[in-house]
């Protein structure tokens, strides 16, 4: 079987409440042997923990900058203390999901953006001294995120969800960094994302679903569709390989190859899963 790492996926949301063993069954059918759940807020650090280790899976520790608006300085120190607790934790690969978002407009007031970057700024200092990569929430924000990089440099990691130019793709990779591609791949209106995708060399790429965000065009309904009664397809990891041959297309390589090459590539960015038993020989 085809093996895909997820490296970015919610699984703690509330979205699969109701059947998220279902959804980590799917999903390693699927081949999905892995997904990295990171957190994005103080009160979900021992959820997304648990959940790593109840499925046999990696995560993230780290303050969202959609949920800088409530948090404090005693969440920071609350992320300290927990990374310094699990530091010999092996499903613990990053310091995430951390970073800038330039597109919520009540985020981008002069007060709420100078918090973002306080709170980016402190958690590239943690992931610098407790030496983990990051993950890194790019929308709108990579120039700023790149100065962070410059001021605090970290062991790289992975710029999720990337959208921005081939200039800063490139700045991203010389910092050591992957860049997450997912679901928004999938459409075809997302001309530049595609020029991307395929402009960029391999070894720069890493597979992700967001999930549940970020779904592929076949599971998207438009305004017309939900108001008609249609419901919104829900993203989850199984719908990686799906979104994989996008890729692979535009790409012109054989699946098999872009799963070797993408696997590696999260390997890299995220050493951690490196020493995952269960990623060089998954249960069947």
């Amino acid at each position: 079987m085809t093996m895909w790492l997820d490296t970015h996926c919610h699984l703690d949301a509330a979205e699969f409440e109701a059947d998220r063993a279902a959804v980590h069954l799917r999903a390693r059918a699927a081949g999905v042997v892995c997904c990295v759940i990171p957190a994005v807020e103080a009160t979900n650090f021992e959820t997304v923990r648990l959940l790593a280790h109840a499925q046999q899976d990696a995560y993230a520790l780290g303050i969202h900058p959609l949920y800088t608006p409530q948090a404090s300085d005693a969440h920071l120190a609350q992320l300290d203390a927990a990374l310094h607790a699990h530091r010999h934790d092996p499903r613990l690969v990053a310091v995430g999901e951390i970073g800038l978002d330039g597109f919520v407009p009540e985020l981008n007031t002069p007060e709420a953006l100078a918090k973002q970057q306080q709170f980016y700024k402190a958690q590239l200092k943690l992931a610098q001294q407790h030496e983990l990569p990051v993950i890194l929430h790019v929308r709108r924000s990579a120039d700023l995120l790149l100065k962070g990089l410059r001021d605090t440099p970290v062991v790289g990691g992975i710029a999720h969800a990337f959208n921005g130019s081939l200039q800063q793709a490139q700045a991203f990779i010389a910092r050591g960094f992957k860049l997450g591609f997912g679901g928004a791949l999938t459409y075809d209106r997302a001309l530049q994302l595609r020029r991307l995708a395929t402009a960029l060399p391999l070894s720069a790429l890493v597979l992700e679903t967001d999930a549940p965000d970020i779904p592929p065009h076949w599971l998207y309904t438009t305004a017309e569709q939900r108001t008609a009664g249609q419901p919104q397809g829900r993203n989850e990891p199984a719908e990686l390989p799906r979104i994989a041959q996008v890729l692979a297309d535009l790409r012109g390589i054989p699946l098999d190859a872009l799963a070797a090459a993408t696997s590696a590539n999260a390997r890299q960015a995220l050493p951690r899963l490196q020493s995952r038993r269960d990623l060089i020989h998954p249960q069947r």
